[in-house]
């Protein structure tokens, strides 16, 4: 109840704060007899890892992961999980003039009118290095799925009004944006570091693209793939909206044109996003979501402190100036996490073993 944990049978619980001793996750109902080693993690922590640009936050994290049990011999062995990262640069002196301060567009407000008590430092339960824990469990998720043949692509597909039109996945992991057209990662790039010598910072959209999901992958009505998929990337900080296939678009189409036709060879095209009923279709998965500006800038804004007196509040400290180059690594995390789910639940529901 407390919504820390995801999933059902591939079962995430993450822990920690931005500030405390160590950040985490415990997986449980990971198959044994996986391989699986801390360098495989350490790839995609690396790539959520802060200070890797100008154009990200300058704290400089090793995130070195360290997992405590359920790997035997280079095997998993089919029991919980648990994976840890210590936190080492951290600097709680940064928020000692905001602690009894409500920052806008944080969750300073909400939390402690929930709790009656809030961990400033750095934002807390709230910050986004909870998602170290998910993209620990999203890199064996990834195993699994390669296992199964199915690829995960994302990357950032506008930052505000740039646009990436010429998509090459090669060239994703070849930009500090991460986005997949080479010209407009670089647009993308100055625009960002911009914002951040400004004191500001801007928004977002990124692309997910899934290769190979057999037919056949979520479960009826409440369950369906997709909006198991939407609960998992709405749950990752400062995302605000997501669509699938042809999106919002679908508003201005006629069904004569968003109605995917089927002949011999498969799906003529995939308006649908690759669910039908919340099904797998087997065409490529689909889907957009949309990141908002980082709300930690050194442009003062009003709020009120905990007694409710009105005050101005300037966000000092080291921050993103666009969370989207590291949302891509948490977007691919939460994907495989359902994805993986999904097929075990398919799997048990079959009789499959």
């Amino acid at each position: 109840m407390a919504g820390n944990s995801f999933g059902r049978i591939f079962r995430i619980t993450t822990f920690g704060e931005s500030h405390g001793k160590a950040v985490g996750v415990v997986l449980d109902g990971c198959p044994s007899m996986l391989e699986l080693s801390e360098e495989d993690i350490q790839k995609e922590l690396d790539r959520r890892r802060p200070g890797q640009s100008e154009i990200t936050t300058s704290r400089n994290e090793k995130d070195k992961i360290v997992i405590l049990s359920g790997v035997f011999e280079g095997k998993t062995t089919g029991t919980p999980i648990c994976m840890l990262v210590y936190n080492e640069d951290y600097r709680s002196k940064d928020y000692s003039k905001i602690k009894d301060l409500f920052r806008p567009g944080h969750a300073d407000f909400t939390y402690f009118h929930k709790y009656g008590i809030r961990d400033y430092r750095g934002g807390g339960r709230a910050s986004s290095r909870e998602t170290i824990g998910r993209v620990c469990a999203g890199a064996v998720a990834k195993k699994i799925l390669d296992k199964l043949g199915v690829s995960i692509y994302a990357y950032v597909k506008q930052v505000g009004n740039i646009v990436a039109e010429n998509i090459e996945f090669d060239e994703i992991e070849n930009n500090p944006v991460r986005c997949a057209d080479k010209e407009a990662a670089k647009k993308m790039y100055d625009y960002i570091l911009d914002m951040k010598k400004r004191g500001d910072s801007v928004g977002a959209i990124i692309e997910v693209i899934v290769k190979g999901v057999p037919v056949g992958v979520g479960e009826p009505v409440f369950d369906r793939l997709n909006a198991e998929i939407a609960k998992a990337i709405m749950s990752i900080p400062a995302v605000k909206g997501i669509e699938f296939g042809c999106g919002f678009k679908v508003a201005t189409m006629h069904g004569s044109e968003n109605n995917d036709e089927i002949v011999s060879d498969g799906f003529v095209t995939n308006n649908a996003g690759g669910t039908l009923g919340g099904i797998s279709t087997g065409e490529d998965l689909v889907f957009r979501f949309a990141v908002k500006p980082p709300s930690s800038i050194l442009i003062p804004k009003r709020s009120i402190n905990i007694y409710g007196a009105e005050c101005e509040v300037v966000t000092e400290g080291r921050h993103d100036p666009c969370v989207a180059p590291r949302v891509v690594p948490i977007a691919e995390a939460m994907t495989a996490i359902v994805l993986v789910d999904m097929y075990l639940i398919d799997r048990a529901r079959r009789n499959i073993f």
